[in-house]
């Protein structure tokens, strides 16, 4: 199971395999014929409560994934997690997010959970 993170504002690769966005909000200034996606996957991402306290503040990533991985055993998250499994179960899949620092981001917490199965 190969699975990537990257910026959605970067330029689509041909080895990204399948794009989806795990974004709750669609990224600014960023129109979806230039996005690329196969799909938008928003009811995996963290709460709006959870993604403004974390404000993208590295010291509190612990915690942030701790709370997150809490908020994916909901039925609602917990489905759009086992869809994300199973398109990482037919190949590569790219996750995307418009955060700046995708390896303190929602997307890093995903693909850990996508590899560790």
């Amino acid at each position: 199971m190969k699975v990537r993170l990257r910026r959605v504002y970067e330029p689509a690769s041909s080895d990204d395999g399948k794009r989806i966005l795990v974004d709750r909000v669609w990224p600014r200034g960023l129109s979806k014929d230039k996005a690329r996606l196969d799909e938008w996957e928003k009811d995996v991402a963290p709460s709006t409560e959870l993604r403004k306290w974390y404000g993208h503040d590295a010291d509190r990533f612990d915690e942030f994934t701790r709370r997150y991985e809490a908020e994916l055993d909901e039925p609602e998250r917990a489905a759009a997690l086992d869809r994300l499994r199973e398109s990482a179960g037919q190949g590569t899949v790219t996750l995307l997010t418009a955060t700046k620092d995708v390896d303190h981001s929602q997307a890093a917490v995903l693909a850990d959970l996508l590899r560790a199965g």
